[in-house]
């Protein structure tokens, strides 16, 4: 009899080791995963924000679109201009020349190492990020506007549930994880630091 009831404690021990193992492991698996996954999103979000800053510089207005994005930035250039000093009137500040170049939008791409192939689709998912572009009139000025976005649910994979609230209070799979706002021109994130 003593030995069945030291067998049941040691069960019962080892039952509550297990649970209070798991009370433990699972927050940390969730912080961990949440910031390695938020990581790599915000950098996709970083590169479709350059990216479309880039097509704004040849269009003037940003991509409602993935296709359209890469297909400008592929087949397009980049106008620069240098503004220099007369040199035949040096004393007069009135007087410059303007020096037109143009370089590929691809280059400019690959020097960022923008993979345009792949910047549509979230990471860890096989859904495509939002695009939202348009113009407003802010503050009494006509400007472009833009926000790309996607769901904490569509690249949090199993933690993408209400469950994990708990864990962290701030988390709701629900809520946009983007840059940008459509009411207003900011490029700002809403990313975690």
């Amino acid at each position: 009899m003593k030995l069945a009831i030291n067998l049941l404690l040691f069960l019962l021990i080892g039952f509550l080791g297990f649970m209070l193992y798991n009370s433990i492991k699972a927050p940390i698996s969730f912080q961990t995963e949440k910031k390695a996954r938020a990581a790599k999103v915000k950098n996709r979000l970083l590169d479709i924000k350059a990216s479309q800053e880039i097509y704004r510089d040849i269009v003037g207005k940003y991509a409602h679109d993935f296709d359209t994005l890469k297909s400008v930035l592929v087949n397009d250039s980049i106008e620069f201009v240098k503004i220099e000093q007369d040199p035949e009137f040096p004393d007069d500040v009135d007087k410059f020349l303007e020096t037109y170049s143009y370089k590929s939008a691809l280059d400019s791409i690959n020097t960022l190492k923008i993979n345009l192939d792949s910047l549509r689709y979230v990471p860890y998912s096989d859904k495509e990020f939002t695009i939202e572009a348009d113009t407003l009139t802010y503050q009494k000025t006509k400007v472009n506007v833009l926000q790309v976005s996607t769901r904490w649910k569509d690249f949090m994979g199993p933690f993408a549930d209400v469950k994990y609230q708990k864990y962290d209070n701030s988390y709701d799979p629900n809520k946009l994880f983007k840059f940008g706002d459509m009411s207003k021109p900011t490029l700002n994130g809403n990313w975690p630091e």
